[in-house]
């Protein structure tokens, strides 16, 4: 009884040593379920993550505007291309200079020292272009409402002609400046001391991006399919190496076109004069109103010619800043643009051949450095107004148009600031300091009876 009563014991006893095993596995086996799946879900989510990070990347985020121009959208994609593009343009221009001046570091940064400013502020810089491209967009909204297009081949053909291409054809004649009928005075001043001071014109913004910077300007002589083929291949491979899509640029020159197509549509619109009232000038300018008074006593003695010729052959001292020059054929703008309001309603009020008195104008307002100016009407005529001034005419509607519409139509997005690239980056060999200049070495003095 008692070795039935011990194997029983032991039988009952392995029965709970295997139920508690059994029980201890089920419950590893369950802690393993719980982990494998805690495991999994973190898993899974940070794949979700994962998954929605590059869907935002690489799809929503590129589709989101920047700003928008009458309800119609800049994305982020398009910003970042244009911006991609503009810089490489630039930098491309920059690498031509280099090679262009044998490495002379200093001269790039003497000719080009706002480019490379731009590139190194990468903030402002994208900013400006978001601003242009907006423009864009409003100018071309406002050349389809008026019917205006721009096909594929027309933007193949301004490519074209950036490379002095022209399909087997020469370049379209430009218009050239009316021939300017110099002014009969009463007395013939010295032949070597008339100038003619030509005044310079300003271009509105925006300015358009006309092509490849460094392109060569079209010229007479139109160059082979195959050489246009070599300079455009050679041009975009630069691109290409610097991360631009070729298609941006081919886009730019849409918008170039639009523009000016839109100028043209304009110009035709105001009825854009092509010929007005211009006057013929003889100024005389002194720094001093003792020195313009001087002046005026002995012109009125002498007469205004002779002043005119006398001070012409001077040259400028410290005690004589008095300075003569020739002003032919410009219209009241021209003269209020160059001078002041003053001097120009005085060119068109006073009679020929009359000198006028002495007029101040302020040079700069911040020093209140100031000129005083005797001037005589020598020819007042209407005449046909050069290409530069008729285009600057059309240049003005386009701004004007610009400024009225771009409150109420442009919207930029301060999303933008997240989104700007700043590739690709300047070379730093363009931010070394100059080389400087030998210093020549000084001859050795000889000994007496050396």
């Amino acid at each position: 009884m008692t070795k039935k009563r011990t194997r029983e014991r032991q039988e009952s006893e392995q029965q709970r040593e295997s139920r508690k095993e059994i029980l201890r596995k089920r419950r590893e086996a369950e802690q393993t379920r719980q982990i494998r799946l805690a495991v999994g879900g973190v898993a899974g989510l940070l794949l979700l993550v994962l998954v929605f990070a590059l869907v935002n990347e690489l799809i929503l985020v590129p589709d989101r505007a920047v700003a928008a121009v009458n309800g119609e959208d800049i994305t982020v994609r398009q910003f970042q291309e244009r911006v991609r593009y503009e810089r490489a343009q630039r930098i491309i221009s920059l690498e031509n200079q280099y090679t262009a001046f044998g490495g002379d570091v200093g001269i790039i940064q003497q000719f080009s020292r706002q480019t490379i400013i731009d590139l190194q502020d990468p903030e402002t810089f994208a900013e400006s272009i978001l601003n242009q491209m907006a423009q864009e967009l409003l100018i071309r909204q406002e050349a389809e409402a008026r019917g205006i297009t721009v096909t594929d081949a027309e933007v193949e053909a301004k490519i074209g002609s950036y490379f002095n291409y022209y399909d087997g054809g020469l370049p379209t004649p430009t218009l050239t400046a009316t021939p300017t009928v110099q002014p009969t005075p009463s007395l013939t001043p010295i032949p070597t001391a008339v100038i003619t001071d030509v005044v310079p014109t300003s271009t509105p913004f925006p300015t358009p991006t006309l092509g490849p910077t460094g392109t060569p300007q079209p010229t007479a002589t139109a160059v082979s399919l195959d050489s246009f083929d070599q300079q455009l291949g050679d041009l975009m491979t630069q691109f290409k190496d610097l991360g631009v899509n070729e298609n941006v640029f081919r886009e730019v020159v849409r918008m170039n076109l639009y523009t000016e197509k839109l100028t043209e549509a304009l110009g035709e619109e105001n009825n854009v004069p092509t010929e007005a009232m211009q006057a013929s000038i003889y100024l005389l300018s002194f720094d001093t109103q003792e020195e313009a008074d001087a002046a005026l006593t002995e012109i009125q003695s002498e007469g205004f010619l002779p002043v005119w010729n006398k001070i012409r052959s001077t040259p400028n001292s410290p005690d004589n800043t008095a300075t003569a020059s020739e002003l032919l054929w410009r219209t009241q703008d021209a003269l209020a643009s160059s001078l002041n309001e003053e001097v120009a309603n005085v060119a068109f009020t006073l009679p020929p051949n009359v000198p006028s008195a002495p007029i101040e104008q302020v040079v700069d307002s911040q020093t209140q450095t100031t000129r005083y100016h005797i001037i005589q009407v020598s020819g007042r005529e209407v005449r046909p107004l050069s290409e530069a001034a008729i285009q600057n005419a059309k240049q003005t509607l386009l701004q004007n148009l610009i400024t009225e519409k771009s409150p109420t139509s442009i919207e930029i997005f301060d999303i933008w600031r997240n989104y700007y690239p700043s590739q690709p980056t300047l070379d730093p060999k363009f931010l070394a300091p100059p080389t400087a200049t030998p210093a020549l070495a000084l001859p050795t003095a000889t000994p007496n009876g050396g």
